[in-house]
């Protein structure tokens, strides 16, 4: 059982601790808490110890890569950050929600310009994530696959820690914070975004993906009916995504400027959906709603697969004759600016010399 979209895997580096029940609010303390934060590091970790075991288990033909859509994600986002010139690049940069280590990966595959560091200059990435296990998953193949001889543009520091709240740095720290299919669990993303403009430094740059829009609503569809049908109730399973058409002004609202917005919409081939379940859950994204409910019988997973299958057939050639079925997964991808004098202001209103109408466009 596979999917037909496929990609890579390799590694990174050092390490600081954290306690994630001391650091987590109780979850259901706010009425705008939407995610369970204590369940999504349970899940991750469990996902990265079940990664591990199957590489233990089973011979490279066997195993299944359950990180093609992360690493595809994390490529993506820092091609277009190799898209930023800016003199000297950014030699200090965080990432929030690092995971496995995509994005060191990604940036680490490419001397930058200049000559010095990775992909955007990059010198020194502080990764950072709330699950050890899967901050850690690949400690070991990163020790076996470390070349003396050939040392890393861009070093790496790992740091486990909350993604939401305060972050354990000072103001003006970090050069670049980039996120990678991390945000879509943060409860709070103004303040999220709040703290990260604290702790870039002036003229520094954020930039993210983050899973929104109408990502799997082929999955959440198929529950819902299914479950109308076989318990006369629906529950969340997918979701909520962030809008497109809010992160422009969360970007504005926290006081970055020069925001740039757009957006990817992906489609995903898989056998049915009971595979597309499994590889959420070996991916650490399962469920984690505050409002799920505690157990959901066998027979509405099943009937959320038939309707899946009859509803949302694969639409396009498949590149593999076992895949049926497909997945849409939207990626919003945001850059922002800390304010800087450098950086380029639209004049004061009233002070324009001339009316629109007065130009003519011939």
């Amino acid at each position: 059982r596979r999917n037909s979209v496929h990609f890579g895997v390799q590694v990174a580096r050092n390490s600081s601790s954290w306690d994630g029940d001391d650091n987590m609010e109780a979850a259901g303390s706010s009425s705008n808490v939407a995610f369970d934060r204590k369940l999504k590091v349970l899940q991750r970790n469990g996902a990265a110890i079940a990664a591990r075991k199957g590489r233990m288990v089973k011979t490279s033909e066997e195993a299944v890569d359950y990180d093609y859509f992360q690493e595809e994600i994390a490529n993506r986002l820092v091609d277009r950050l190799d898209d930023i010139i800016r003199e000297g690049g950014f030699p200090l940069a965080l990432d929030v929600g690092s995971g496995v280590g995509h994005v060191y990966r990604a940036i680490n595959a490419h001397e930058s310009f200049e000559g010095v560091g990775g992909v955007g200059g990059v010198r020194k990435l502080v990764q950072l994530d709330s699950s050890a296990g899967m901050l850690h998953r690949d400690d070991d193949l990163d020790d076996t696959a470390h070349d003396d001889s050939e040392p890393p543009f861009c070093g790496a520091y790992k740091m486990v820690a909350d993604e939401e709240g305060t972050m354990p740095f000072p103001d003006g720290t970090f050069d670049l914070v980039i996120s990678s299919t991390a945000l879509h669990w943060v409860n709070d993303l103004p303040t999220f975004l709040s703290e990260t403009k604290r702790i870039l430094k002036p003229d520094g740059c954020l930039i993210f993906a983050v899973v929104g829009g109408s990502t799997l609503f082929e999955l959440r569809s198929s529950l819902v009916l299914a479950e109308m049908e076989r318990d006369g109730g629906v529950s969340p399973h997918v979701g909520p995504f962030v809008d497109f058409a809010d992160v422009g002004t969360l970007l504005t609202s926290a006081g970055f400027t020069l925001p740039t917005v757009d957006i990817d919409t992906i489609k995903l081939a898989y056998p049915n959906a009971t595979v597309l379940m499994e590889h959420l859950q070996r991916m650490g994204e399962n469920n984690a709603s505050l409002n799920r409910r505690s157990r959901v019988g066998a027979d509405t997973f099943l009937a959320a697969a038939c309707i899946y299958d009859q509803a949302y057939p694969l639409q396009d050639d498949a590149e593999d004759e076992e895949d049926s079925i497909e997945a849409s997964v939207q990626v919003i991808y945001a850059i922002g600016w800390s304010p800087h004098d450098s950086q380029p202001k639209p004049l004061e209103r009233g002070s324009a010399k001339h009316k629109m109408g007065d130009v003519i466009v011939e």
